[in-house]
């Protein structure tokens, strides 16, 4: 009945809740989250070259590499987010499918950068790079 005088009154469409004026207002159009998702992935491999040449530094290079490994897989990974949203994103990553290699790699993103800065263990930090990359292709 409520529809039925919305629709004679003039107000066919249900009045948006709050939250439904938050969501339109905060989602973002395909070229706004091609543009993010080009963007993230483009830094997340500077990141990535960067770190690789940067290894060769004498002494503080492996700690540089294993820091700017770890911060450009966390754009990438940030990049696809751009493209089918955070909550589908965290949805298909925390699937029973891919829950191990998830866990896995998230793990190793945060002991790398534990051996980088507070154990100061240059080989730790790139073991941990290592297994990064394995659960990432995992």
């Amino acid at each position: 009945m409520d529809k039925l005088k919305r629709v004679l009154s003039g107000r066919d469409a249900e009045e948006p809740s709050g939250l439904a004026e938050v969501i339109d207002a905060t989602s973002l159009g395909w070229g706004t989250r091609v543009k993010g998702f080009v963007a993230c992935f483009a830094i997340g491999c500077l990141c990535s070259i960067l770190g690789s040449c940067l290894l060769w530094i004498p002494k503080k290079g492996l700690v540089l590499f294993a820091v700017f490994y770890t911060l450009g897989n966390i754009a990438s990974i940030g990049s696809t987010m751009f493209l089918m949203g955070p909550m589908k994103q965290l949805k298909r990553m925390f699937e029973p499918t891919r829950l191990i290699a998830t866990i896995v790699m998230l793990l190793c993103l945060i002991l790398t950068l534990c051996s980088a800065f507070w154990w100061r263990k240059a080989g730790l930090a790139l073991l941990f790079c290592i297994l990064q990359f394995f659960a990432m292709a995992w």
